[in-house]
């Protein structure tokens, strides 16, 4: 059994007629057309300015790569040449010898090409056919559907957001974007390995491992042998080239999400042998023990949509993924465990793999099962109509099977969903009905195919068939009494206080917007000088609307900044402030509302976009508000019935004995009225404690707040008026810059009321970061800031705005 690469040597060709002459260009492979003809000096980078209009010929070109690679024959019974991800309409020949062709970017692929190889050198081209012009024909074919975006990407088994989403650019990838090699076997291998895990009521740990046999020739007898600990089992191959070994495991370490226990892993290893002990193939994973159910029984108020793990609800604090770059080979294991740590330090405890993207990769699925985080995987349909013609079917069906087996060894991933925002275009977008009439749009993929595969292939986790979607299609998906619900009428048309207008019972999206971070944006954008709507800022704002959408929500609250610096900051400021109001309100309903997942965690490229961390890896002030709104323990206040509560809440393990102390503070400081309560707060559950009518109300809004804290580290903020009617002071501040490791630590006093305090440190030098943000001082306190990358030479940069900036400074000039 040999297995070798063949990545090196690659050259790729413009096929046909191209602006720029491609002939024989170094590729890398993995890789892609975007990435050799930038690598090449051919193309400029299409993250930069509006450079991406000027490369949409390259998506409309057909390509050739080729390589020379030696070979001996080995004496292998079989050798395929095997292609784990080809993107995406595809002739594959080797020495001039056509092999095979694929049409689908989420599949892998053998070819056997025993018979085409000679001793010596050998070639293999694989030509791409343009994505646009395979996925027009087959429109032309099956006639045009809707869609929310005027692409054909509805139309070929291809990431839809390569042909342009509101938050990313039209890039139509094309080439070898996974590992291609040779694989070289005698007698039998492994073609797919399946360990369905279970738990016993008593405990017990089951593992079924379901494995599928490929044959070079002979009907040997063969046997599979199944190893977990000290725990070992060996069957044989069956009639149809089938096993199914059980290992039974006495009382294993489980594996629990963040939050809730330990995510423990077990090493897995499946052998392949001959009836004499002649070893011939090897599998191993890491899994996990673990129940996961998707709870949606009836109550009194709809249906609940509540994930449980190991019999416990879990109170999801998730946030949406997107592909972290549209060249998906420059995301490495690296950048995938950084993003994730990201995401876990901002206490998220699940990632949604959004359904306009791809399946990730295994590093991906590895990390977020060490890291303990819950992964919600869409299936590939996003914000479109698709045709269940067999000509699109047969390839949804072989995608889907080979995913579902795929990624089901990891325990992280809970829940299979079968699309994004489809149902609810085909219920209530505007002209769908009419122009579908009877025409298929995907309900068969969703309600059928997708729901048999699953449980099929892996009967151990559960299946919804869309987000949102209310449990059938005769109710509204957005209703909030069922299922999982989008909420984008508030960033689209109304302030985000609407957010409280709502009570789901499942947030699967929603968001709100803000520049990505200065460094990001000057890397990006060569604008001089610049402002909201020059050319470059409005290349990288793709929302349809988006910067009027961020006006408005500035005019709600702020006015009209004075400048540049000023708008990028309130509106940074503004995206925290809407999702923490969001945030806090859904958890203070738990557990009608069972989960929040924020659109969206990271972003592909430098853009204007609802993520928290920017298309650099840069965290915007809404990580920092993420990192206390989801937080186990949770203070907030909350306008309820006419009055305010203050929701205590307690996601921890533990009790929370909670003295809450609720003061009516002047702006200056003075205490106006206090009031005390005691409570003890359930593990998992929330507790809410009335605001006396006293400190509910303020004698005078705009110069008034009212602070609740709990012990040293906990405090909500109420303000009686929105910004634009707050009578703040000039910010009065004293600031100390002293040497820590790796950078400075700036102390900030406050001599009078300063209010979300942020310190830009990018804005000194691109790759400093600073521990905190959005930070708001009642008079004579201090914040202490980590900054990292930065020395004391930069104390003065680092202690005045644009780089130290609060609210407090808006409209000053």
């Amino acid at each position: 059994m040999a297995y070798r690469d063949l990545h090196e040597g690659w050259t790729v060709s413009a096929v046909g007629d191209a602006p720029v002459p491609v002939a024989g260009v170094p590729a890398t492979v993995p890789g892609c057309v975007h990435t050799d003809l930038l690598a090449a000096g051919l193309i400029d980078d299409p993250y930069l300015d509006a450079n991406e209009v000027g490369l949409a010929w390259i998506g409309r070109t057909g390509w050739r790569y080729e390589t020379t690679f030696a070979w001996s024959g080995a004496g292998a019974e079989r050798t395929e040449l095997v292609c784990a991800g080809l993107d995406t309409v595809a002739e594959v020949a080797v020495n001039g010898t056509v092999v095979g062709s694929t049409r689908n970017q989420h599949r892998s692929y053998r070819f056997d090409v025993g018979s085409v190889l000679r001793p010596g050198d050998n070639t293999v081209a694989i030509t791409f056919t343009s994505a646009y012009a395979y996925a027009e024909g087959v429109r032309d074919a099956v006639g045009d559907l809707p869609n929310a975006y005027p692409q054909p990407f509805n139309f070929i088994r291809k990431m839809a957001c390569n042909f342009g989403w509101d938050w990313g650019p039209t890039l139509v990838t094309a080439g070898i974007w996974r590992p291609i090699g040779l694989h070289g076997w005698s007698t039998a291998r492994l073609a797919r390995v399946r360990p369905h895990v279970t738990v016993d009521p008593d405990g017990t740990g089951r593992v079924a491992v379901h494995v599928d046999v490929a044959r070079a020739g002979a009907d040997v007898p063969l046997l599979v042998t199944a190893r977990l600990g000290d725990v070992s089992v060996t069957g044989k191959v069956a009639d149809g080239d089938t096993a199914v070994v059980e290992l039974v495991v006495p009382q294993p370490a489980r594996w629990y999400p963040r939050g809730y226990g330990q995510p423990a892993l077990h090493e897995l290893t499946v052998g392949l042998a001959t009836a004499d002990g002649t070893a011939l193939d090897d599998w191993r994973r890491r899994v996990g023990f673990r129940t996961v159910e998707l709870d949606t029984r009836p109550d009194g108020i709809g249906e609940r949509f509540v994930i449980a793990v190991n019999g416990e609800p879990i109170s999801v604090k998730g946030a949406n993924w997107i592909p972290d770059d549209c060249f998906p080979t420059r995301v490495d294991r690296d950048r995938y465990a950084a993003r994730i740590a990201q995401a876990t330090e901002a206490n998220i405890n699940l990632l949604r793999v959004w359904g306009g993207g791809r399946y990730e990769s295994e590093d991906f699925y590895e990390l977020c099962d060490a890291a303990g985080v819950l992964v919600w995987q869409d299936f590939l349909f996003a914000c479109a109509a698709y045709p269940e013609e067999d000509v699109l079917a047969t390839e949804v069906e072989a995608e889907a099977r080979e995913q579902v087996a795929r990624l089901m060894p990891y325990p992280s991933l809970v829940l299979w969903n079968g699309n994004n925002e489809n149902i609810e275009g085909w219920y209530s977008w505007e002209g769908w009905r009419a122009a579908l009439a009877e025409r298929t749009w995907g309900a068969g993929y969703y309600l059928d195919l997708l729901p048999r595969i699953v449980a099929e292939v892996d009967p151990t986790r559960p299946y919804w068939p869309g987000s949102p979607y209310s449990g059938n299609l005769d109710r509204d998906p957005l209703d909030d009494r069922y299922g999982t619900k989008h909420i984008w009428d508030v960033w689209n048309r109304r302030d985000y206080t609407g957010y409280r207008d709502y009570v789901p019972r499942f947030a699967a999206e929603f968001g709100f917007q803000a520049p990505p971070a200065f460094a990001t944006l000057r890397r990006a954008i060569s604008d001089e000088p610049l402002a909201p709507d020059s050319p470059g800022m409005l290349h990288h704002q793709k929302a349809d609307g988006g910067n009027g959408k961020l006006d408005r929500g500035l005019a709600h609250h702020f006015g009209r900044p004075a400048d540049f610096d000023e708008w990028h900051y309130l509106t940074q400021v503004n995206q925290a402030r809407a999702l923490t109001l969001g945030l806090e309100h859904f958890r203070s309903h738990w557990p009608v509302c069972s989960g929040t997942v924020i659109w969206q965690l990271n972003d592909c490229w430098p853009v204007t976009s609802w993520a928290a961390v920017d298309g650099d890896g840069r965290r915007k002030p809404l990580w920092y508000a993420l990192r206390r709104a989801y937080a186990d323990r949770l203070l907030t206040v909350q306008p309820r019935d006419g009055g305010l509560v203050v929701a205590v809440v307690n996601d921890a393990a533990s009790p929370w004995p909670a003295d809450v102390t609720l003061v009516r503070r002047s702006l200056s400081g003075e205490p106006l009225a206090t009031h005390v309560a005691s409570v003890r707060v359930a593990p998992r559950s929330v507790r809410l404690v009335p605001v006396p009518e006293r400190l509910a109300h303020a004698d005078d809004p705009a110069r008034e707040l009212l602070v609740v804290t709990c012990g040293q580290w906990r405090r909500a903020l109420w303000f009686f008026a929105v910004d634009r009617d707050i009578d703040y002071p000039a910010p009065d501040l004293v600031t100390q810059v002293s040497p820590a490791e790796g950078g400075v630590r700036v102390t900030v006093t406050a001599r009078s009321l300063v209010r979300d305090l942020v310190l830009q440190a990018d804005r000194v030098h691109p790759a400093a970061t600073v521990d905190d943000a959005l930070i708001t001082l009642l008079p004579g306190e201090s914040a202490r800031l980590r900054v990292s990358g930065v020395s004391v030479a930069d104390a003065a940069a680092l202690t005045t705005p644009p780089v130290l900036r609060c609210v407090n400074d808006a409209g000053r000039g």
